[in-house]
């Protein structure tokens, strides 16, 4: 970690240095550009494992440096996380469409910083090492080829998986949450019988993703421990659009799953869910999935706004709802495999 060495873009030295202090423990090395020009010119003179790039300056913004860096080969790789004020859907899609592994919004907390800086750090280090490894992939002899392919797919998912759990940040929600949502999802596709063992790793993958719309909602809404008002709760539910306005373009398969998860996963059954109101085999199998997996796990954790309820009620709660809120079919293969979903229950916050 004492060799990580970032660059902070900033042109208010107040904002550097806050960054700077939420970071220090961390044992970084730092360098810092008051303007866009300068933050060119020390990417060419240094090696940057990460950029902590501000939009809003004068003359040359922040959406054209992260442009400017990632046509040059010697920083295209560089990952670049927008730290910005700017919280509309247009400048977050714009921020990933240049090519930023991440948008945090001001003010930030600390805790939120350190821990998507240190595992994008992770996922550059991941993604060099991956590299090297393909160049010696190269050297080895053919009958070799196969085992270290089949390992650099499983890094390249494992990678993803981290990417896709550090857009959870902004939320309420932890990492176990995520996981546990993901080994649910992966265990009702594994009995759902229409589905093979691709779409049980497809969902695995991109289950991780389903709130990630909530980067796009106000800060005090998501973090308000009391409940929400109506006016504020239709704002929450915006979520799921924001996600599918973020993910839509993308070719890739996993996040093609995460698109629709993420857009679909609170559609219910009988047709009164958000935000379409699509019913019965409408809603996509993989939404279908998450949204028992991510409700059965949201009852049985403790939240800001709520505490913990006992397994037993939440397995009456889902039978309830059969029928209304979820699948029959899915509600039958959880109550069947109810013994294995306590198990990943356990998997502690």
């Amino acid at each position: 970690m004492n060799q990580y060495h970032i660059l902070i873009v900033d042109d208010v030295a107040d904002n550097i240095q806050v960054a700077m202090n939420m970071l220090k423990e961390q044992a970084y090395h730092f360098t810092f550009a008051l303007n866009g020009q300068q933050a060119l010119d020390l990417s060419l003179e240094h090696e940057f494992d990460l950029i902590l790039l501000d939009i809003m300056m004068p003359g040359m913004d922040g959406y054209q440096v992260c442009q400017s860096l990632k046509k040059n080969d010697k920083t295209k790789e560089i990952p670049i996380i927008f730290l910005t004020a700017k919280v509309d859907v247009d400048s977050i899609a714009k921020g990933f469409q240049l090519g930023a592994v991440d948008y945090i919004t001001k003010p930030f907390h600390s805790e939120e910083l350190i821990a998507r800086v240190k595992n994008h750090l992770e996922l550059y280090n991941a993604k060099q090492t991956l590299k090297s490894l393909n160049l010696n992939l190269q050297t080895n002899l053919v009958h070799k080829e196969k085992r270290y392919m089949t390992e650099l797919e499983d890094s390249q998912k494992e990678m993803i998986y981290v990417l896709m759990e550090l857009m959870e940040a902004t939320s309420d929600e932890t990492g176990s949450h995520i996981k546990r949502v993901s080994e649910y999802s992966r265990l009702l596709a594994y009995h759902y019988p229409s589905l093979n063992d691709a779409d049980c790793e497809t969902i695995y993958h991109a289950a991780p993703m389903h709130d990630i719309g909530k980067i796009a909602i106000p800060q005090d809404i998501l973090h308000k421990p009391g409940k929400l008002t109506a006016e504020e709760f239709d704002v929450m539910k915006t979520h799921t659009t924001k996600a599918h306005d973020i993910l839509r373009m993308s070719k890739r398969k996993y996040i093609q799953a995460a698109d629709i998860i993420a857009c679909q996963h609170h559609e219910k059954w009988d047709g009164s869910g958000y935000p379409n109101g699509l019913a019965g085999k409408n809603i996509h199998i993989y939404a279908r999935i998450v949204s028992l997996a991510d409700v059965f796990d949201a009852l049985t954790h403790k939240r800001k706004y709520k505490d913990a309820w006992p397994v037993e009620d939440a397995l009456t709660y889902i039978i309830e709802q059969k029928g209304h809120q979820f699948e029959p079919l899915l509600v039958d293969i959880f109550v069947k495999h109810f013994d294995e979903f306590l198990k990943i229950a356990e998997l502690d916050d």
